[in-house]
């Protein structure tokens, strides 16, 4: 039975930007996980480059990942969406469980990013205890956040002087700005949800951190074709596409501080 689980994040799809607690992490460990979404997911391909450059050797368990109803979260309610959320980690984590039940050592999760950013797999982790049939020691370690990185890439600072910075999904980002957020980053895009913004700054960034990484700032109705035409070269070179951004209020329309 396995004797410890990791989460480890592992930045955005370069291999340099591993931590090197990251890289011990994965050379002491007797198997990876990674979870499979389809037959040809170029994101488990990207993990595997990760493992062949750090930890040449390592086992790694590819799981299928349980199918979750996208159908109904397009239209849900806050409460059905989690709801439908809840099934499909429940389903990961009875699918988790098999995999740590038939084998020895320690176990690395390879975690797109940080754990700590719109990732499900310490919640899958804590459900795989909470079931009760596996008892095992497990710990987090932070990776290079796509956050992180679109600062960097703009070289900018996500916040002005004072002002907060608010983190949300596309699914949430109206309603972020009708609460009267000035800065807001904006993750699990789709490429579609800029409507009604047209006068906000945009700091956009696609595969952020890989040889294929596409870079777009202005004013939002200024550059949104841009985006567009970025977004879709970035997916058909790399057979994947994750973009964030961050948009900012335009200093005369912003809300007061205190």
């Amino acid at each position: 039975m396995t004797h410890r689980v990791r989460i480890v994040g592992i930045g955005c799809g370069d291999p340099d930007q591993l931590t090197v607690e990251a890289v011990a992490a994965l050379r002491s460990a007797a198997f990876a996980v990674i979870a499979r979404k389809r037959a040809d997911d170029p994101l488990v391909a990207a993990r595997h480059a990760i493992v062949e450059r750090h930890a040449p050797g390592l086992e790694v368990v590819e799981v299928d990942d349980p199918e979750r109803d996208r159908t109904a979260t397009a239209t849900a309610t806050t409460a059905g969406y989690e709801g439908v959320v809840s099934d499909w980690h429940e389903a990961r984590a009875a699918a988790y469980e098999q995999v740590l039940a038939e084998r020895e050592g320690d176990a690395v999760f390879l975690t797109w990013g940080d754990p700590a950013f719109y990732d499900s797999t310490i919640r899958v982790v804590e459900r795989v205890l909470d079931r009760g049939r596996l008892d095992f020691a497990w710990d987090v370690l932070p990776g290079i956040s796509a956050l992180q990185l679109l600062a960097a890439r703009h070289r900018i600072v996500l916040h002005e002087v004072g002002r907060p910075v608010h983190v949300t999904t596309e699914r949430r980002l109206h309603e972020a700005v009708d609460a009267g957020q000035d800065n807001v980053v904006v993750m699990l895009t789709s490429g579609t949800g800029l409507s009604g913004l047209d006068d906000w700054q945009i700091w956009w960034g696609a595969n952020l951190g890989t040889p294929g990484q596409r870079l777009v700032a202005g004013r939002v109705d200024e550059v949104r074709g841009e985006i567009v035409r970025a977004r879709a070269e970035a997916k058909r070179a790399a057979g994947w596409v994750m973009d964030v951004f961050l948009l900012r209020r335009t200093a005369g329309e912003q809300s007061p501080v205190g």
